[in-house]
């Protein structure tokens, strides 16, 4: 259940057209990172292009209709590792090999616990966030969305298996939460009221990878899901009343391609029954390897919402606007259409690399996401 008291909820319930966050990059915003890259230009040029381009990304959401506001991600080079390494406690590193997705590999960027974990209060993100927030003003028809990752990113075990901690998963989920619980209220004292968690680490422990990752170690997938539960919990157990969270699901998105897949059949009770306070589930739904929708019969009852993640931002090619409205009405046999709203599956650009697709893809699909909402539940 979440704690988030009914003015809250009256204004983001509304938000049946939601997107994940990300958005493509332009290419001016590219080719300024490529030069920094090269010492070409400075640290604050570089800024100074990005500040400029997500004022463009503000505008361009607002005329294709979107409420909940992001900067794109567009300081980022990932999704998640930007914001995991500049936690205390934490450190990005190269290393020998990427992530291998379905027919690519990711740059060979990862993380490493070098300390104990804690609350940055210097973090980047907050400075990134205040700029955001800054560019709406007082725009009462329009917020300011942060995304992060959950903390959950940080139970991979390459990551969680360390000089620091051991084997005390406990202690790592304890120290994990209270880093995240305090970067949480700083974000709300920053003016966030709508702060999303990026998780695929849910999607981890339902794919073969684990699976075969816990014959080779022996560890327990139970073991591992409840602190993953606990970490989120801490994290979370003194949200604001009018704090909206989002947590998104999804099978990893990296150049239009995947890595994991399974249904939240063996998850659901973690995800919708042991976890508290998450307002809105960003699930990934756009094709089979995403399960059937029963898991979302556990929500039924609960104050929570669930947003379909139907549109795929992987192939620039429009879904077929009646399947999609068939496929929500299937949705609603297992949770009401009160308690669902719609999405793309996943951001247009979880690095910086973008999915492959054209840039004006990401707006028509957005743009056929609000016709299906204004059909299905604005009549």
């Amino acid at each position: 259940m979440s704690n988030t008291n009914i003015a809250a909820k009256a204004q983001y319930v509304g938000f049946k057209a939601d997107h994940v966050g990300s958005f493509l990059r332009p290419e001016r915003l590219k080719q300024a990172r490529q030069k920094f890259a090269q010492g070409k230009i400075s640290h604050e040029d570089l800024t100074q292009i990005e500040n400029e381009e997500i004022l463009k990304l503000i505008e361009q959401q607002k005329q294709h209709g979107v409420k909940a506001i992001t900067d794109g991600e567009l300081r980022r080079a990932w999704w998640h590792f930007d914001f995991m390494e500049n936690l205390l406690g934490a450190e990005g590193f190269d290393e020998q090999e990427g992530y291998k997705f379905h027919g690519v590999e990711t740059k060979p960027h990862q993380v490493r616990i070098t300390g104990k974990l804690a609350y940055n209060p210097h973090h980047p993100h907050f400075e990134h966030f205040k700029f955001l927030k800054d560019a709406l003003g007082d725009d009462a028809t329009h917020t300011a969305k942060m995304t992060i990752p959950s903390p959950n990113m940080f139970m991979q075990r390459k990551i969680r298996i360390n000089d620091v901690y051991g084997n005390d998963l406990q202690q790592y989920a304890e120290d994990l939460g209270q880093a995240y619980q305090q970067s949480i209220r700083h974000f709300y004292d920053l003016g966030c009221r709508y702060l999303q968690l990026d998780d695929v680490y849910w999607a981890f422990l339902v794919s073969k990878q684990r699976h075969d990752e816990a014959e080779k170690f022996g560890d327990s997938t139970e073991e591992i899901a409840k602190a993953c539960v606990k970490t989120l919990n801490i994290a979370l157990e003194y949200k604001p009343e009018d704090l909206i969270i989002g947590m998104h699901i999804c099978r990893g998105n990296f150049a239009s391609a995947w890595i994991y897949e399974g249904g939240y059949d063996s998850v659901e009770d973690y995800i919708f029954q042991q976890i508290e306070n998450v307002d809105r589930y960003f699930l990934e739904y756009d094709d089979q390897r995403s399960g059937g929708f029963s898991p979302l019969a556990k929500l039924k009852g609960k104050n929570a919402e669930v947003v379909l993640g139907l549109i795929t931002s992987k192939v620039e090619q429009l879904e077929d606007k009646q399947a999609i409205i068939a496929r929500i009405h299937e949705a609603a046999e297992f949770l009401p259409l009160t308690q669902l709203a719609l999405s793309p599956q996943c951001g247009f650009s979880s690095t910086e690399e973008g999915n492959r697709v054209d840039y004006d893809a990401q707006w028509k699909k957005l743009e056929l996401i609000n016709e299906i909402v204004a059909e299905v539940w604005e009549q």
